[in-house]
């Protein structure tokens, strides 16, 4: 079972599985028990293909379910097993739904019989949720997302958002989302159905401040920017490209006021995201003098207020990333009482402990929101994600954390593949259902059989993929040095700190064997043949920049290898738009391949330019 209960208890005997079950309700909400009772028949019959009669009246029912409450948590199920029969208690709906997830598992196909047993469950947390970036190039189709919700659904997740910026068909703003293949209104409208007919809670998303540069790039927005001059980033390096908007320019509010307008009728979910991460030009523009004379963390919480005051008017209740605020713990407890605070981190050493408690100090509620690492690294990050899973767990729980949100971004143009995020997704939708009872749960086994739908270990070697980078012996945060190089310019490339020809060289060596393991392996079902599809290109892109490093670390290379690695990335190329199509959108694919394509223009240069013995002869 998946998510592990927590606690089973096996008992005497088997109930033998029969042809037909009489199914029996009880409870006060009929309309309730009508949708669980169609809810039991079609997963009964989708697993084991039983035929089920309702009949309330029925005296020995083969299934009885009762809606009666169990613990404190009103998601809190419990199933009993005996040779004769089975009988489910819960609560509420969600608790019903989650105990007949467990009932259809145990009804695993072929077989006929089932250990007696009781099931006592209920959630570490009452929120589990992931957060999929759709505007980072990538905008997955409906199909693919549909397909997604259904995995999440079983996982026992109960939430979802998506991550925008300029991803949705906002009227009037067609010059920012044209190129981008958005969701219209009717798409999210439709994905908000199919997520409540599942359990889930579609959360709309919008950022609201920060991370604004899909709009800022544009004439008609940019007088809205902090600056548009050249600014310095937190890590020291400058950049041109405004992403933040103005918080004293009236305009701003203004415009992320029509976003919400036009977004969140489109949802029945009253919680909203408005992001609010990131700002990283605030008080290098036009703010700065109200940034020296009042402070940035009041400028920052002066405008997080009057979005908060936008969305409580939209009958909304605000959730906010908590990075800038963080930066001012003074003012967390000036923050809006209602709010919902999202504490990110991604990196195994976290300090969720000291953010927690800083959060719960106030009372206000707070989700922990640890990532699945998959982003600037092509393959993961696996040790590094199971870790910042795992420390999210436990210091959120132990904090009274209300949510755990587990985060999927796309930073540079999402040039990992989905299966990269599977292991993480469905570890921490195990630790946020029972951290304990799923701390030894067997993560790439489960992959393989809930999503791959075959045991042929290709997980296994998703999971590898991810820690390959470990080789080179250099640790960055939030990225891989592999991915550094492919960023990187080749003559800058030698002053990478931590590179060196040995490490890549036995990163090299742990890709060939890789490779080596997955040729055996015949995929048996559509999604397993595109996951090797997609590992097979990710391990060419980090053999890639295994030897793109050992090319640079060596001059007297460069012009023999640069016709080879331009053939190279060119094959790079032609896959990744292949793979791209087979579950995204085409409008963000032009975005992703420039990074691509940027390398080749650098290997085209060398190869055209006269290699340095020829430049000596002359």
């Amino acid at each position: 079972m998946f998510p592990r209960p927590r606690r089973v208890r096996r008992n005497r005997g088997y109930f033998t599985i029969p042809k037909s079950i009489n199914l029996k309700t009880i409870g006060r909400d009929r309309q309730v028990l009508r949708r669980i009772a169609r809810l039991a028949g079609q997963m009964l019959r989708d697993r084991a293909r039983i035929d089920l009669t309702h009949s309330d009246s029925g005296r020995n029912p083969t299934l009885l379910i009762e809606q009666a409450k169990i613990t404190e948590s009103d998601q809190a199920y419990v199933i009993e097993i005996d040779p004769k029969s089975m009988h489910i208690r819960g609560a509420t709906e969600s608790a019903l739904r989650f105990a007949l997830l467990t009932l259809r598992q145990l009804f695993s196909a072929g077989q006929r019989r089932i250990a007696a047993m009781r099931i006592e469950d209920w959630p570490d947390f009452p929120v589990r949720g992931v957060m999929l970036d759709v505007s980072r190039d990538k905008v997955p189709k409906m199909d693919e997302l549909l397909r997604l919700v259904d995995l999440f659904a079983d996982w026992k997740l109960n939430q979802l958002q998506l991550y925008m910026e300029h991803t949705f068909a906002y009227r009037g703003h067609k010059v920012v989302w044209r190129e981008a293949s958005p969701f219209t209104p009717s798409e999210i409208r439709r994905l908000d159905r199919y997520c409540r007919d599942r359990g889930i809670e579609l959360v709309p998303n919008q950022n609201s401040f920060g991370h604004m540069e899909r709009w800022l790039c544009h004439a008609k927005y940019a007088p809205l920017a902090e600056t548009n001059q050249p600014w310095k980033t937190p890590w020291g390096t400058m950049r041109d490209k405004p992403t933040t908007l103005c918080p004293l320019d009236r305009g701003s509010i203004r415009l992320v006021a029509d976003l919400y307008d036009q977004l969140l009728p489109n949802l029945k979910s009253s919680l909203f995201n408005v992001g609010c991460d990131e700002t990283w030009e605030l008080g290098q523009g036009r703010s700065r003098a109200a940034c020296t004379r009042r402070g940035k963390g009041r400028v920052y919480l002066d405008y997080l207020n009057k979005v908060y005051r936008e969305v409580r008017r939209r009958n909304h209740r605000m959730m906010f990333w908590a990075d800038i605020i963080m930066q001012y713990p003074a003012l967390i407890r000036s923050l809006p009482k209602d709010a919902v605070v999202l504490i990110w981190g991604y990196e195994a050493d976290h300090p969720f402990a000291n953010e927690c408690r800083k959060v719960a100090a106030t009372k206000l509620s707070f989700y922990v929101c640890p990532g699945t690492s998959s982003w600037c690294s092509f393959a993961g990050r696996t040790t590094n994600s199971r870790a910042n899973l795992r420390v999210a767990a436990k210091h959120g729980l132990a904090n009274g954390a209300e949510g755990y949100l587990i985060t999927d971004w796309g930073d540079f143009g999402h040039r990992q593949y989905l299966p990269a995020s599977y292991a993480p997704l469905l570890e921490g939708a195990g630790r946020a259902w029972c951290a304990k009872s799923n701390d030894s749960v067997d993560v790439a086994s489960e992959v393989d059989h809930r999503i791959h739908k075959s045991g042929d270990g290709l997980a296994k070697l998703w999971l590898d993929a991810g820690d390959v980078y470990l080789a080179t012996g250099v640790s960055l945060k939030n990225r891989t040095i592999l991915f550094s190089i492919m960023e990187t310019p080749l003559a800058e490339i030698p002053a990478l700190k931590g590179i060196s020809a040995a490490g890549l060289r036995r990163t090299s060596g742990k890709i060939t064997a890789i490779q080596k393991q997955s040729r055996p392996i015949k995929p048996m079902t559509p999604e397993a043949e595109l996951s090797s599809r997609e590992l097979a290109a990710t391990l060419r892109v980090l053999a890639h920049a295994c030897k793109r490093g050992r090319t640079a670390l060596n001059p007297e290379l460069l012009s023999k290898e640069c016709n080879s690695l331009a053939r190279d990335m060119r094959a790079i190329i032609t896959e990744h738009r292949r793979l791209w199509r087979m579950r995204n959108r085409p409008g963000g694919l032009p975005s992703s391949l420039s990074y691509y394509e940027k390398m080749l223009s650098e290997y085209d240069g060398e190869a055209a330019r006269p290699s340095s013995s020829k430049r000596r002869q002359k």
